[in-house]
């Protein structure tokens, strides 16, 4: 079966896996000479993460349009694993971080941020596209905590850091790019799409079980271009065009030396350069000949800019200086490139452990972050654009974060202004805005002692953010105090334009976890058991289902794209401040084929009270949730329908010290506060009086 999936995994993945152009097809199309078939078992495997959960996520049937069924996600993460576990494999998941600090690879990112733009926008409107759902790499991290899986965060790209892990260990390396078929692996590279956990193998005669792999060998790469010098592979690798270089002057080089031959399909004229480049190079004892003899071919005033970038390149194919073993033996993460930054120990300890997202280290290097676009009405401002005085929070809390300024090396972060850049979606393009960070009060200003704030100081800070307060949330349960909290922010924004069924459905879809908690209490001889497990079935069965070929109600999509992103960064800013609210389990917080299908049931006149009436726990909780959330929402969003509603100013700021709202976020902050004073609860010493 996985077999089956292999041409339409190539045109998936090539939109989302960086790597040498037409590689990939090239050595599968060659995999009886390239590869060889393993039974894998009793052994450790390291794993891409990025790669993983981009295929489980495209490649299990699973609904793309509605925003995430993470619930069904996580069951397929657990279902991999646990196949790993039954046959004895030990696996490591070592995620990729933020972008280099070099960012060699800006334009390559953009050009993979316009191509999800057009994936996005033709699942929008029924067509198809493959776009992760927006949480899906904190879902990812949050089951492998829950399964106890090994993994790291690596504070920029992980090729290297995964190369040198796997030939530490002498195991395999599983993942979908093709940059692993350059890396000189001791013990081979297993391509995601051929490595079969779904069918799982016993050893005849025994119990132990086995998953059947193919594991490419770079030896028999090279032995069938004449027994090439594996160290000219790297050099084959950026010539052919990776993500880190792309020269024009390269084909004036190869139109010299190999002219290209006919031909008459586009997989035949990609595997047509990849041949040419390796015949040509074969012939070369070592990197050093070839690439004079490349240089060359070349004008004279471009061959030192050329061989600097070229050797740059083929430099990220060799070992790196990571020790990957010793975080997972001791927990100790070694970056160099990270330490002369200056950056605060609590800080990188923090994001190898994913606690902290590779959007606050871009944020902290690079004074630039990239939105990810989603599925939603591309006519309407990006979703983001809701959530952005909460990132302008996240960068005041880091603007001054380097640890020891007298001791830092020159590549340390210098002094810095305000301003931050985002890439984000304009209609279907995407451009670079300028915001500004928050100016905070004196004590969140030092990223170093940001982790010795008292608790109290920063749940403030983030309730006040979140324009709520601390006695809306009291009746909430701890799980569920950030998710409602960011309801309540979202709510108060004018560019959301949401119903009251909207929200209905949203509260709803929060019970799932609750749910399925009473449904698997130990507690057996609970009464409340039965309700419960009828109300999950009943909302397993109001999914939206998928409707192949019609476009969505765009704009219930985009109002909870809002929410996700109000969600999204309510969570980093509370992972920043080192989690004064608990953070949500998110694989049953929301699932958007439910959602999506309770909006439609409630517009065709169901009652919530209706569907909750097998389970009085819940309808309680629902209750709760609902009045936390009604005291922040909009007047006319409780209006009969066809009320007139020309002026939409809110009027319930009861819990914020800031009185003003801007429904079109700007990157001028002083909209969104009193302008005499700034964050006045924050500067508040006795915080008693304040709620």
């Amino acid at each position: 079966m996985e077999g089956l999936c292999l041409w339409k995994d190539r045109a998936v993945l090539q939109s989302v896996i960086m790597g040498i152009r037409g590689l990939m097809s090239f050595v599968e199309d060659h995999s009886n000479e390239f590869f060889t078939d393993l039974k894998l078992r009793d052994t450790k495997i390291v794993i891409d993460g990025y790669a993983l959960f981009h295929r489980l996520c495209f490649n299990s049937n699973l609904e793309l349009r509605y925003g995430g069924d993470y619930d069904s996600f996580a069951d397929v993460v657990q279902k991999f694993f646990e196949s790993l576990f039954a046959c004895n494999i030990c696996p490591y998941v070592v995620l990729d971080g933020g972008c280099d600090i070099s960012d060699k690879k800006l334009t390559t990112l953009k050009d993979r941020a316009r191509e999800k733009i057009q994936m996005a926008h033709s699942l929008s409107v029924g067509g198809g596209g493959y776009v992760c759902p927006l949480l899906i790499r904190e879902v990812f991290i949050q089951i492998l905590i829950k399964l106890q899986v090994c993994f790291v965060q690596c504070f920029s790209e992980a090729d290297q850091d995964i190369m040198t892990l796997a030939n530490h260990w002498n195991c395999p390396v599983l993942s979908s790019d093709s940059d692993f078929c350059i890396f000189d692996l001791k013990t081979g590279f297993c391509p995601l799409n051929s490595f079969q956990w779904r069918n799982m193998n016993a050893i005849k005669g025994t119990k132990n079980y086995y998953i059947p792999a193919k594991c490419f060998s770079l030896d028999a790469f090279c032995h069938h271009f004449s027994n090439m010098n594996k160290a000219l592979v790297p050099l084959f690798a950026v010539l052919c065009g990776n993500d880190h270089i792309n020269l024009p002057i390269v084909e004036t080089f190869l139109s010299k030396v190999c002219p290209p031959l006919r031909a008459t399909s586009s997989k035949g004229r990609r595997h047509h350069r990849v041949l040419r480049l390796l015949n040509w190079l074969s012939h070369f004892p070592d990197p050093t000949e070839a690439l004079d003899n490349i240089l060359k071919h070349l004008p004279k005033k471009d061959r030192e800019n050329v061989k600097e970038l070229l050797c740059c390149s083929m430099a990220e194919y060799q070992q790196s200086q990571v020790k990957l073993q010793n975080f997972f033996q001791d927990g100790t993460f070694i970056c160099q490139v990270a330490m002369n930054l200056g950056l605060p120990e609590w800080v990188l300890v923090a994001l190898a452990k994913g606690q902290l997202s590779p959007f606050i280290s871009d944020a902290l290097v690079l004074r630039r972050t990239i939105l990810h676009t989603q599925v939603e009405n591309m006519q309407r401002p990006n979703a983001h654009r809701v959530a952005q005085p909460i990132r302008q929070i996240i960068y005041g809390l880091l603007l001054n974060a380097s640890s020891h300024p007298e001791n830092m090396s020159p590549n340390a972060l210098p002094s810095q202004p305000l301003a931050f850049c985002e890439v984000e979606r304009i209609n279907k393009n995407i451009k670079t805005s300028i915001v500004d960070a928050v100016e905070l009060p004196k004590d969140y200003t030092d990223l170093t002692k940001l982790t010795k704030l008292s608790l109290v100081r920063r749940q403030m800070l983030l309730l006040e953010t979140l324009k709520v307060k601390q006695t809306i949330l009291e009746p909430i349960p701890p799980s569920l105090k950030l998710p409602i909290a960011v309801s309540c922010y979202w709510l108060q924004h004018t560019e959301t334009k949401a119903k009251l069924y909207h929200l209905q459905a949203l509260l709803l879809g929060m019970l799932m976890g609750p749910l399925h908690a009473m449904i698997n209490s130990s507690d057996k001889e609970d009464l409340r058991e039965g309700g419960a497990k009828m109300l999950y079935e009943d909302f397993q069965r109001e999914k939206e289902p998928p409707r192949q070929g019609l476009s969505l109600d765009l704009d219930t999509a985009h109002i909870f794209c809002q929410w996700q992103c109000c969600l999204q960064m309510g969570m980093y800013l509370n992972q920043l401040l080192s989690t004064p609210l608990p953070e949500p389990d998110l694989t049953r917080l929301y699932n958007g084929s439910l959602v999506h299908g309770l909006c439609r049931q409630l517009l065709a006149s169901t009652s919530v009270e209706g569907l909750l009436n097998t389970c009085p726990e819940a309808k309680q909780l629902y209750e709760n949730l609902f009045n936390a959330t009604r005291s922040y929402a909009p007047a006319e969003l409780f209006l009969p329908k066809g009320k007139s509603n020309t002026r939409k100013k809110r009027q319930k700021k009861k819990g914020t010290s800031w009185s003003n709202n801007c429904g079109e976020i700007t990157s001028d902050t002083g909209c969104w506060y009193d302008g005499s004073n700034r964050f006045g609860l924050l500067m508040v010493e006795n915080l008693g009086g304040t709620h």
